[in-house]
Order: C-alpha cells, then structure tokens, then sequence
C-alpha cells in the first residue's frame, strides 16, 4: 500500500505544473544560497533581505520597515501586467516576445498626454487609457501579420521591439521642452498624470497595483470564462481543429496578440506615472521588463494566479537587491537565481518524458499481469 502511494505522488508531481514550479523556485534560492557561501558571505543575509522585502521585518528581533513591502509590490506591477502578455499568448499557441516593444510604446502614448497636454482631473486615466489602446494597436500589428500573412510572431515582435525603442526616442525629444542638454531628458509630466500613492506613502506603491490586479482578474474571466477565451485556448491547442469546429482562427490569433499588447501597454503607462520618473523620463535603453515579463509568465504556468504570484516573486528579488548591497551581498546573486529559475521551469518538459516513460511501465506491468 505504501509503495503505491508513493507511485501516485510521483506521478502527480510530475504531472502537476504547480508542484514542479514550487520544486524549481526551492531550487533557484538553493543553489543560490551555495554561491552566497561561495563567494565568503553569510547566506542569512540573503534570507533576511527577502524576508525585508516580503514583510518588512528584518529578522525574528529586527525593526518594521514598511517602505520594502511597498517597494516590492510597486516592482511587482510592471512584473505582471508584462508577465500577462506572453501568457496570454501562449494559451492561444502565439510566443509574445514583444512585450517590450508593446510596454514602450504604451509608455510613449502615456508620456505624449502627460507632456503635451496641460494638467486636467482624471488625467492619469486618459495616460494609462491611452497607453493602453497604444499597446493594443502595437500588439494588433503582429496578430494581423499572423493570421492573414503567415508571418513569424517571433520576427515580427522583434523587430518591433527595436522600432518601439528607437521610434519613442525620436518622438519624446520632440515633445515640449525635451532633450535641452546632453543628459537625455525629457519634459516634466504634468502633476495630474501622477498616480496617486497609497497605503505606505514613502515608497512608489501607487494605484497602478489595482489595475494590475484588475487585470489578472480580466485575463482570467476571459480566458477561461467566456466563449472568446474557449476560442482562444481551443486555437492553442489545435488550430486546424479549431478551424474545423467553426472556430474562427485568425481572429482569436489578432484578438489575441491585441489584448497581450493592451497589457504591456498600460504596465508602461504604470510605470512612467507610478513615480519611477516623476522629474522627466531618461532614454537610456530599455526597462527590460517586457522581456521579464516571459520569464514570470513561465514560471507562473500562463495562468492569472501563477503569473500575479511569480510577479510578485520577482519583485521581492528585485527589492532585495538593494538590501543585500548594504549586507556586503553581490546583488547579481538575484539575477543568478532568477535565471536559474527560468532554466529548471525551462527543463519541465523533461519531466514529461519521464511521466510518459512510467505511464509505460505501468501498462507493461499490467499487462503481464
């Protein structure tokens, strides 16, 4: 009996993506904790510095710091509404590996309002509904490509990415008041394009968190809710049967690539007016938090729960970094862990040979029985 009930734990490991995400994540901090030691360091200051991050206590007899917590979860925002895109593409059988492209144009649309137009009430919503619909449309490109031209979404979105980059380069120097020097800034944003902070009021944690939760709201009521989201999930399952069910195809797969962008869109549009860039926005490159964005959707499993908890897994990282710096801890052990993450969700489908392999004993064993 006991070795039965063995087989079937394996057998639901294997088969859960939930458990293996768990297992891989335990993994990422173990490894990550042997390179703390090392490098000389003492691995507790990397558990003190999460737990700082996580709930704002640092240790069993530390002080309370708030500030952290607010911190994370401002972090946390970009993390999932760019985390949103590719698991919304994925579950329609698309790799959205635009999403950088996407948010910086959202950032750009946001920007333009929050520059060129003087301060009006509600001006942040117009911002982020603006870049949100800019987004959409960026987004949009790329399913029109792939359902009516047969073009790669992979080479389509990046090479967007790229035009994104260098297009809003161009146009926000030419906003009011732009590049002036050689510092590469632009205009101040109107003080009614802010959005307001909430809750801990010396951190960046904004209202932009609750759009971000609405959005994992909507994603999840669509996809698994409503009759678009079966055409979507039925088209990434299989989108000749899909065709064959009456399902139409091509516009599931535009439908698609226009609300990943629209989330993408409106994490930039978060991002420029949560207070990241509250005296004018730097072009230096960019934010990468698109291309996070299919790190957290991987390790979230595409789902809206997976991807809101794997955001903020990553935005307790990305707090840390700070922390660990004041403990004499190389901050670069964070991005370590996130890859190694990444790499182990990447190796899942490995785990899937092994269940098909099992499955195989078993049939064997019975029938020999």
């Amino acid at each position: 009996m006991a070795r039965k009930e063995k087989k079937n734990f394996i057998d639901w490991f294997l088969s859960s993506q939930g458990a293996t995400s768990i297992a891989v994540i335990l993994m990422g901090f173990l490894i990550g904790t042997l390179l703390v030691i090392a490098v000389g360091r003492n691995p507790s200051g990397l558990f003190t510095a999460i737990g700082q991050s996580l709930i704002g206590k640092a240790g069993k007899n530390g002080a309370w710091n708030f500030r952290n917590v607010g911190e994370t979860l401002a972090y946390s925002i970009p993390y999932v509404l760019c985390g949103l895109p590719m698991g919304f593409a994925a579950r329609v059988g698309l790799f959205n590996i635009g999403g950088e492209g996407q948010y910086i144009i959202g950032m750009l649309a946001a920007q333009a309002v929050a520059v060129c137009i003087p301060s009006f009430p509600f001006q942040w919503l117009v911002c982020l509904a603006v870049g949100l619909l800019a987004g959409a449309l960026w987004g949009g490109i790329v399913g029109i490509l792939k359902a009516k031209y047969k073009v790669s979404e992979v080479v389509a979105t990046i090479m967007l990415n790229y035009i994104a980059l260098y297009l809003a380069r161009i146009i926000a120097f030419r906003m009011p008041a732009g590049l002036t020097n050689r510092t590469y800034q632009t205009a101040p944003l109107a003080k009614d394009a802010l959005l307001a902070r909430f809750l801990i009021t010396n951190s960046n944690l904004n209202i932009g968190f609750f759009f971000m939760i609405a959005a994992c709201l909507i994603y999840f009521f669509v996809m698994e809710k409503t009759k678009l989201g079966f055409s979507f999930r039925a088209t990434g399952f299989n989108m000749d049967a899909a065709r064959c069910s009456g399902i139409n195809a091509d516009r599931a797969i535009s439908v698609s690539m226009a609300i990943s962008g629209a989330f993408a869109g409106l994490a930039g549009a978060c991002v420029l007016l949560g207070g990241a860039y509250t005296t004018g926005r730097i072009i230096q490159g960019m934010d990468n938090y698109g291309f996070m964005g299919i790190a957290v959707a991987l390790v979230g499993n595409n789902r809206a729960l997976g991807i809101f908890l794997s955001g903020i897994l990553f935005g307790v990282l990305k707090q840390a970094q700070s922390i660990m710096q004041g403990m004499n801890i190389p901050k670069e052990i964070t991005f370590i862990i996130q890859g190694l993450i990444v790499i182990f969700i990447a190796l899942r489908s490995g785990l899937e040979l092994v269940r098909a392999y099992r499955a195989k004993v078993l049939i064997r064993k019975e029938v020999k029985a």
